[in-house]
C-alpha cells in the first residue's frame, strides 16, 4: 500500500510538471517552425507588432521589457520568461499561446497566430539568438537633466572698461560682488549700460523687505543715512540676518513644502497643537542650522543618540498630514493615506522630486525606482504613532523648580526618620499579614 501511495505521488508530480513546463506535448500549442529564424526579420517585428505597447521604453508592465536584450533575457517581477533552447521551459510561450488561465499576453487586441507562436518558439530552442545592434541602448535616467547634474563653479567673466573709459564697478556699492561682474559682462554683451545707483532709502526699503518682510522704521533710515562709513551696507545686511524677523520671513517657504496648518484639515476640521513645529523651523533660520542637520532632525530626530526636546520637536515636519476623525472613517486606510503624503512632502521638500509615479512602477523620468520608494516608505511606516509631549521653556523650567522643591522635601523627610526603611519594612510585612487575615477570614465563611 505504501509502495502504491508513492507511485500516486510521483504520477501526480509527473502532470503537475507537464502542464507548467511541457508546451511540447500540448496540441493546443504550435510546433516550432522548421526554418532557421532571424531575430531581425522574424522576431522583432511580432515584438513590435504585440509587446512594446506595454513592455517597451515608455512603459514596462511587470518590470519587463523586450526592446532591450538584457532585460528580456533577465526577465522582470514574473521570473524568466525567456529560456533560451528550451521554449517549452519558457513563459514566454506559455502566455502568448494563451495556455496560462490567469495571464495571456496581449491582454488586448488580436491575438499572436499559431505561426507567429511557431516562429517565437523557434527562435528560443534555436539559442535565442539576439544581436546586440538590434538591442536600444539604455541610459541612466536622470542623467541628462540638470537637477541631477552636480553643480560646477562657472569662471566669473573678467569685467571691460565702459565706452566712456569709466571702471563699471565703481558705480556699484560692493565692487567685491561676483555677481555683480556676471551682470556687467552681460549689459556689456548686450550693448546696455548700468542704471543710476540707486539712493540708499530705496535701497534699504528693499533690502529689508528681501530678508525679514517688513519695511525700516524711520529711526533705521535716518541711522543708514548718516553712516558714512565704508562698511554701512554690509551692517545694514547683518543687522537684518541677525533679526529674529528673518526666520519668519523664510521659514514661510519650508512651511508650504511641510504642508504645515494648524487644524486637522478634514471635515470637523479640529484645531491643532503644532505651532512648536513651526517655532522650531523659524529658529532653525535665526540660528544658522546646517542643511544637512536641518533634514536630518527632521526626518530623524528622534533617532538621534542622546536625543533633545528640539530634535523630537523637529520630527513634525512627518506629522503634518491631514486628519480625518469623521466617525465611520476607516482609520487603517486614513493612516495609509497619510503614510503616502508623508511619501510626497520627503519627495518634494526635501530631495526636489515629484515622487508619486514610483508607488506603482519605477519613475520613468528620474532614477527613482519603485523598490527605493517602499523602501523608504517602509522605513517611516515602522514607528510607533504615540504624541509627544513637549513643553516651552518657560514650562520646563517650572518644572525644574517644581522637581528641586520635591527632591528637597524628600531629603527632609529622611533626615527627619533616618529609619524609614526599616519603618517601611516592617509597614510592608504587616500589611501582608492583615490581607492574608482578611482572606483567610473569607475563605472560611
Amino acid at each position: 500500500m505504501a509502495r502504491q501511495r508513492c507511485s500516486w505521488l510521483w504520477i501526480s508530480s509527473l502532470s503537475v510538471m507537464a502542464v507548467s513546463i511541457g508546451l511540447a506535448a500540448d496540441d493546443q500549442t504550435p510546433k516550432p517552425a522548421t526554418r532557421k529564424i532571424d531575430f531581425v526579420k522574424d522576431v522583432q517585428p511580432i515584438f513590435e507588432a504585440k509587446c512594446l505597447s506595454c513592455h517597451g521604453a515608455k512603459k514596462q508592465e511587470s518590470a519587463y521589457r523586450l526592446d532591450h536584450k538584457p532585460s528580456a533575457l533577465r526577465g522582470g517581477d514574473i521570473g524568466r520568461a525567456i529560456v533560451p533552447g528550451k521554449s517549452g521551459e519558457s513563459p514566454l510561450i506559455r502566455y502568448v499561446a494563451g495556455l496560462d488561465p490567469d495571464i495571456k499576453m496581449p491582454p488586448e487586441g488580436d491575438r499572436l497566430t499559431a505561426e507567429q507562436v511557431a516562429v517565437l518558439r523557434a527562435w528560443i530552442d534555436q539559442g535565442a539568438e539576439w544581436p546586440e545592434s538590434a538591442s536600444v541602448e539604455l541610459k541612466s535616467k536622470g542623467t541628462d537633466h540638470w537637477a541631477f547634474k552636480a553643480p560646477v563653479r562657472p569662471r566669473v567673466p573678467t569685467v571691460r572698461p565702459m565706452a566712456d573709459g569709466r571702471k563699471p564697478m565703481a558705480v556699484i556699492p560692493n565692487p567685491q560682488t561676483p555677481i555683480d561682474q556676471f551682470i556687467l559682462d552681460r549689459l556689456q554683451r548686450e550693448g546696455l549700460t548700468l542704471s543710476p545707483e540707486t539712493d540708499r532709502v530705496t535701497w534699504l526699503r528693499r533690502v529689508s523687505l528681501d530678508l525679514i518682510g517688513l519695511p525700516p522704521t524711520i529711526e533705521e533710515v535716518d541711522a543708514f543715512v548718516a553712516d558714512n562709513s565704508p562698511d554701512a551696507f554690509d551692517k545694514q545686511v547683518e543687522r537684518l540676518l541677525a533679526s529674529p524677523h528673518y526666520g519668519e520671513r523664510w521659514a514661510r517657504h519650508w512651511l508650504d513644502a511641510a504642508r504645515y496648518a494648524d487644524s486637522d484639515g478634514f471635515e470637523k476640521d479640529k484645531s491643532r497643537q503644532m505651532w512648536f513645529y513651526r517655532d522650531w523651523v523659524v529658529n532653525a533660520l535665526n540660528r544658522d542650522l546646517g542643511y544637512d542637520q536641518f533634514l536630518t532632525e527632521q526626518l530623524a530626530g528622534d533617532l538621534l543618540p542622546n536625543t533633545t526636546q528640539d530634535q523630537i520637536v523637529a520630527t513634525g515636519f512627518l506629522r503634518n498630514s491631514m486628519l480625518n476623525e469623521e466617525g465611520g472613517v476607516d482609520p487603517e486606510q486614513f493612516r495609509m493615506d497619510a503614510m503616502f503624503d508623508r511619501m510626497e512632502a520627503v519627495g518634494k521638500a526635501m530631495l526636489g522630486l515629484t515622487i508619486q509615479c514610483a508607488q506603482c512602477h519605477d519613475h520613468k523620468f528620474d532614477p527613482l525606482t519603485q523598490r527605493d520608494y517602499y523602501r523608504l516608505f517602509a522605513f517611516l511606516n515602522n514607528d510607533h504613532e504615540a504624541q509627544s509631549v513637549v513643553y516651552s521653556e518657560a514650562e520646563r523650567m517650572q518644572i525644574a523648580d517644581l522637581r528641586g522643591e520635591i527632591n528637597d522635601i524628600e531629603e527632609e523627610l529622611r533626615k527627619a526618620t533616618p529609619d524609614w526603611q526599616q519603618r517601611l519594612a516592617e509597614w510592608e510585612v504587616s500589611g501582608t499579614a492583615l490581607a492574608g487575615i482578611i482572606h483567610g477570614g473569607s475563605n472560611s465563611r
